[in-house]
């Protein structure tokens, strides 16, 4: 004992020697002597090592964990300590390869977080990540994996009060990259991948919700953990299960990469406040720029959904607001590429319709139409620079082409999900942007600027159409305003066939609102109109002040239509549509009358062919007509109508088929030449439908008179005229049946210089008036007061005169009979008296 004692250093010999052995003593005597005597060691540490068997295989020993963790309640302060030493041996552990106690120390740690809830945790936890990232920086896969499932634990738990100082930055970046592994052996590279998706949602779970720590929202984070998700969204990879039979796999283990990273997505943009939502979808943005993923469409259209769909829907708005602007940013780039972006819009606003859209339906229209235009440049010079004739890009007019479909067919499912008071608003937006000769908006001159003008307008009446398709409404008035329909009407006059029948068509789409378009499709003169299970409501008072007030436009652009050379049979299927579904949908007694005076004045233009048609023009009205009183004659059910009208067919079917449609709608029409000869037999004579019908209570008058349509200014429309020219008007100010029409002196001619005449009187009649209102204040703010009090009391004085005037007159009683008195200027001056001093005759008492 003695030489033991003497071996010691001298504070152990003094403590030795001493009746009492302090801890403090033997504390101070240095770490060799614990290296020696296990007794001496602190009790936490002995706690510690008790836990760890003598052969790892064996597995941690529980009835020792058990007393260390009842230790640690009972001497929380201590946590701390047992962390950073559980933290040492590990650490030693993994240097010298024992990854047995590797997994048994980090297993120790685990039973210790779950159960340990106190404020001391946060130093337990420092060394608890300590050790969770020297795994995650071990090269060994099980070692990484073993590591995200302990800090996956520790994310779940809740703590009570925050770190300020801890950082996530390690795991963010050592979690991403697990992400991307390329490991040889795919069974592991599924392991590692789902590992590091884990730990990015233990990450996001631990710090979404706590505004103390790291904020995860910022875009250095961001710009990590949502590309590693898409990386794993994107490659799909099927794994054989390692079990005998799928029946006994579980639920975990059936799980892909790709599903846990769309759910891990989900569950962050669940997690998104309105202020982060630009932070989480522009790392989306980017990684389908970098990865020229917007092509296929298919993954990017994918991921769009997903992220609409876990979005608060009060924030969609912001995911349509980051997609447009992607579209501008992107103005440039192929076609592909721009039609890729815009299906995406297309399936988010959709989806953002249904929930919150915000100030951005027109912001989303405004954008479409804004690149619809640009694409059109693009493919009219061959160039993204529109100013410059070069271009490091080639561009294919096909690709432009089928972007520009794309954009319509956004709009149009766009607008589909609006309510009509928006549809309203978006047909009215759209229309507006129609260059139109009439309009304020700049008309390029040249062969270039009419065939951009030209594209345009079709894109944006194809847009106008794609909208109006699903547009359905009950009241017709409110939800087409005048100038819309002005505008509309405007482009049925102009001379390219394509954009007439983009017009018809869209009227059609407005008026058809029982499904009834599909059955007209076909001109023909059938027996039984029962065939066509019509859907026929009453026309509504609504309806009916709609078409008083349009209808003459309706008719007169329908009859200018009919005029033109270019019509095919679409032109003439469409009108055909157009006056039936006008027919069924908006017409009364009036409108009837109305549409059969259009279709006989039609009629006669084919006849008279004052406009020299062709042949077959000719004989698509003549058929066109037909077809029509067929079936009206088959609605009013007026049987001699009914009878004149078969009568007519059946004369055409004998002596003249090629006045049908059966004869003229086909693939290879058979017309005749002879159309100047024909008999009296195979018209249809308003004279002989007047009197049929006004028998039967409908305006005969109105009937008999022949329709003329009312020529206006808006013909010059027409670019059959050029828009340079000079247009003489004749003004005629008095009425056509006033007596004094012989006498009046000729209308005055406008001519450049009458016109440059009064602009210049009407800029200096402004001048004047200008200068007399400067005088005006400039006498209010200089002059004397009791000047400017005489100036108002002189007006007051006036006006005050006036009213006794008309006071006077209207209080006074009518002059009397009894005659007239002189005035003091000599002229007779009526003389009133009282009503009650007035004498009437016997008769006029009553």
């Amino acid at each position: 004992m003695a030489l033991v004692t003497w071996a010691l250093s001298p504070a152990l010999r003094l403590c030795a020697a001493g009746p009492v052995c302090s801890w403090e003593m033997l504390h101070v005597a240095g770490a060799g002597v614990c290296g020696c005597c296990g007794a001496l060691r602190p009790r936490y540490k002995r706690l510690v090592d008790n836990i760890f068997p003598e052969d790892p295989e064996d597995g941690l020993v529980k009835t020792n964990m058990e007393k260390l963790t009842f230790y640690a309640l009972s001497a929380p302060e201590k946590l701390d300590r047992i962390g950073a030493y559980l933290s040492e041996r590990l650490i030693r552990d993994v240097s010298r390869h024992r990854y047995g106690y590797v997994c048994i120390a980090m297993e120790a740690l685990d039973q210790l977080l779950m159960a340990c809830h106190c404020q001391s945790i946060n130093l337990f936890v420092e060394s608890f990540l300590k050790m969770v990232a020297k795994l995650l920086e071990s090269e060994k896969p099980n070692l990484q994996i073993l590591g995200t499932n302990s800090f996956v634990k520790f994310a779940n738990i809740e703590e009570d009060t925050p770190s300020y100082h801890r950082s996530y930055d390690f795991f963010v970046s050592r979690f991403s990259e697990m992400c991307h592994s390329s490991h040889d052996d795919p069974d592991i590279r599924t392991k590692i991948r789902m590992s590091g998706i884990k730990g990015l949602q233990g990450v996001v779970r631990k710090t979404v919700n706590d505004e103390l720590q790291a904020n995860i929202w910022d875009p250095q984070h961001m710009d990590k953990i949502v590309p590693s998700l898409l990386f794993n969204l994107q490659h799909v990879e099927e794994t054989e299960s390692r079990s005998p039979s799928p029946l006994q796999t579980t639920e975990k283990e059936k799980e892909s990469p790709t599903e846990l990273a769309e759910r891990c997505l989900r569950e962050l943009l669940g997690r998104a406040a309105y202020g982060n939502i630009k932070n989480a979808i522009k790392p989306v943005l980017i990684h389908l720029d970098n990865h020229s993923l917007w092509e296929p469409k298919i993954f990017a259209t994918c991921c769009f959904r997903i992220i609409m769909y876990s979005i608060q829907p009060q924030h969609s708005h912001l995911v349509i607001q980051q997609l447009l602007g992607h579209l501008d940013a992107n103005s440039k780039s192929a076609a592909t590429v721009r039609a890729g972006i815009v299906e995406v819009l297309s399936e988010a606003a959709v989806i953002a319709a249904s929930g919150s859209v915000g100030p951005t339906v027109l912001e989303v229209f405004n954008t479409l139409l804004r690149q619809l235009r640009l694409s059109i440049d693009y493919a009219l010079t061959g160039s993204y620079d529109c100013g410059a004739g070069v271009s490091t890009k080639i561009i294919k007019e096909h690709e432009e082409r089928m972007f520009q479909e794309a954009v319509i067919k956004t709009i149009g499912s766009f607008a589909s999900t609006l309510p009509t008071y928006q549809q309203s608003e978006v047909m009215v937006f759209i229309m507006n942007k129609v260059p139109l000769p009439s309009s304020q908006q700049s008309i390029e001159a040249g062969k270039a600027g009419e065939n951009r003008n030209r594209l345009t307008q079709i894109m944006l009446l194809k847009s106008l159409l794609q909208v109006s398709v699903g547009f359905q409404c009950s009241n017709m008035l409110t939800a087409l305003p005048s100038a819309f329909l002005d505008r509309l009407l405007s482009s049925a006059l102009m001379e390219d066939p394509e954009i007439r029948l983009f017009v018809l068509e869209i009227l059609i789409s407005f008026i058809d609102r029982h499904g009834n378009r599909q059955k007209f499709s076909t001109i023909s003169t059938i027996s039984d109109i029962s065939v066509l299970k019509l859907k026929v409501d009453k026309c509504s008072r609504q309806d009916t002040v709609f078409m008083k007030k349009h209808g003459q436009q309706l008719y007169r652009h329908i009859y200018l239509i009919c005029k033109e050379e270019d019509n095919v049979q679409a032109h003439y299927e469409a009108l055909y549509s157009l006056l039936m579904l006008i027919s069924i949908e908006l017409a009364n007694e009036e409108v009837v009358v109305d549409l059969i005076r259009l279709v006989l004045a039609v009629q006669e233009m084919a006849q008279l062919n004052e406009d020299n048609l062709t042949g077959y023009n000719r004989c698509a009205l003549f058929a066109l007509g037909a077809a029509y009183l067929n079936l009206i004659s088959q609605l009013i059910t007026v049987p001699t109508f009914c009878q004149h009208i078969h009568e007519v067919i059946q004369m055409r079917q004998k002596d003249a088929p090629y006045l049908l449609p059966e004869d003229v709608f086909v693939d290879k029409p058979r017309l005749s030449k002879s159309l100047d000869r024909l008999s009296p037999e195979v018209f249809f004579w308003q004279s002989k439908i007047s009197e049929v019908l006004g028998g039967s209570g409908y305006n005969s008058d109105r009937l008999s008179t022949p329709y003329i349509p009312q020529l206006t200014d808006e013909d010059r429309l027409s670019k059959r005229k050029s828009i340079g020219e000079t247009i003489s008007l004749q003004v005629e100010v008095e009425s056509r049946n006033s007596p004094e029409r012989e006498q009046r002196a000729p209308a005055e001619e406008i001519t450049y210089e009458t016109l440059k005449k009064a602009i210049v009187d009407s800029v200096a009649v402004e001048e004047q008036e200008r200068e007399r209102r400067r005088q005006v204040v400039e006498k209010f703010q200089k002059a004397p007061f009791e000047e400017i009090a005489a100036h108002c009391g002189a007006r007051a004085t006036l006006l005050q005169s006036k009213l006794n005037q008309i006071f006077e007159i209207t209080i006074r009683p009518p002059p009397s009979p009894s005659g007239t008195i002189t005035a003091a200027y000599g002229q007779p001056q009526n003389h009133s008296i009282p009503v009650y001093e007035m004498k009437f005759p016997d008769l006029c008492v009553y």
